[in-house]
């Protein structure tokens, strides 16, 4: 054998500290046999904690180097973040049009889906043009190649709608057109292909350019069907689109404009139901209370205030401080908000399955590395108790006008 033999006691004598009474050993020092140093884990954790920090905190992403004695202290510097790519499709083979609800000039998550089904129909060749009455936020990076704005309707007009997209349509001439299969969506795809003559395949659960697939028969058989010029696409059926955010460049058409008729409808308003009486699994906007919420009588206020559904944590219900119906998670109600606003909750596995299908998280907890903190895509690590009061003479002052935001 090459290698040489080990002598333990040679190299514990050569690590041994001089001038020491007991004997006491350097285990940073190398070794004479291989040479490699021995690590020192709390060197090591010394190096990543962060500085200027009143509670430890560590940065677990520092690299760890095993070659020096003590790992330096230098802080990492911030990557800058690279600009995602956007995708440019200069001359696409043929179209395929979405035609969103857009409420509020925003994409919702169920028009997001209608994008990645239509990019689905579209494959390489092919680009999405989405059609939007007013102006909408976020069509590129939902997936959408080409943006055709058309003027909103005043008031509730939905004969005069569906005729200005039935001529934008005729004028774009796609190879498809897709709907979300919603309350305003499926109206409008209906209205459409009246006007343009053209067949409907409603509530598509399968999109894919070999076929469209919808449920029957109280979903005991599938009705299948090559895709045509009219679709709608069922919620929560097809992915969105998770590529690289697409150009969603504008689309000059001109389109004949519709004659005005007469307006059958005269005054229409849609009347917001009572969020205090919403069931959970319906509600847009839920606030729940956690164990860390002590005033449920603040809390209450504060439900009110925002105009949200209330809802509770386990450990709140099981203590008989909110009703069972206002539990939230698995063992709970499932929700499918647009926005959760958690006060004083950890955030237990169970609870955040609740929330998974909701789009945005607001969070506060005093534990900064609590689960709902993470979950939480605006988070503010503080007491509950005492953000409650903030937010209620926030609230105050907005509704009075003052524009004073020194609370």
């Amino acid at each position: 054998m090459t290698r040489p033999r080990r002598d333990p006691r040679a190299e514990r004598a050569s690590i041994q500290v001089a001038g020491e009474a007991r004997p006491r050993f350097d285990r940073t020092a190398r070794r004479t046999g291989s040479g490699r140093p021995r690590r020192d884990p709390r060197a090591e954790r010394a190096g990543q904690r962060v500085a200027a920090e009143a509670r430890p905190r560590y940065d677990l992403s520092q690299t760890v180097r095993f070659d020096a004695a003590v790992i330096t202290e230098a802080q990492p510097k911030a990557a800058a973040a690279a600009s995602p790519k956007i995708l440019v499709l200069d001359d696409p083979a043929f179209l395929v049009a979405v035609v969103p609800d857009a409420p509020g000039g925003r994409l919702s998550s169920h028009d997001r889906q209608v994008l990645g089904a239509a990019r689905a129909l579209a494959g390489r060749e092919g680009g999405v043009a989405i059609l939007t009455l007013g102006a909408c936020e976020g069509v590129g990076p939902a997936g959408a190649d080409r943006w055709l704005p058309l003027d909103a309707v005043e008031g509730y007009d939905p004969a005069t709608q569906a005729a200005r997209v039935a001529a934008a349509l005729t004028a774009l001439a796609p190879r498809h057109i897709l709907f979300p299969e919603s309350l305003d969506g499926g109206d409008l795809a209906r209205r459409v292909a009246v006007r343009m003559g053209e067949p409907l395949f409603t509530n598509a659960e399968v999109v894919a350019a070999n076929g469209l697939v919808r449920p029957a028969k109280g979903r005991r058989v599938e009705q299948r069907i090559a895709p045509g010029l009219l679709s709608t696409v069922a919620p929560d059926a097809v992915a969105e689109y998770g590529g690289p955010p697409r150009e969603a460049r504008p689309l000059p058409v001109e389109a004949e404009a519709p004659t005005q008729g007469s307006k059958r409808i005269v005054s229409a308003a849609r009347v917001p139901a009572d969020p205090a009486t919403v069931p959970l699994a319906l509600a847009e906007f839920v606030a729940s209370a956690g164990n860390g919420i002590t005033d449920l009588d603040t809390f209450r206020q504060v439900v009110a205030a925002l105009r949200a559904t209330p809802g509770a944590s386990r450990v709140l219900c099981d203590a008989g401080l909110m009703p069972r119906h206002t539990q939230v998670g698995a063992s709970g109600t499932v929700l499918a908000a647009t926005c959760y606003f958690a006060l004083g909750i950890s955030g237990a596995p169970q609870h955040l399955q609740g929330v998974a299908g909701c789009e945005h998280v607001v969070a506060v907890n005093t534990d900064l590395h609590a689960a709902m903190i993470e979950r939480a895509g605006l988070a503010i690590v503080q007491d509950a108790q005492a953000v409650m009061p903030a937010l209620l003479k926030l609230l105050v002052q907005e509704a009075q006008g003052t524009g004073d935001e020194t609370a």
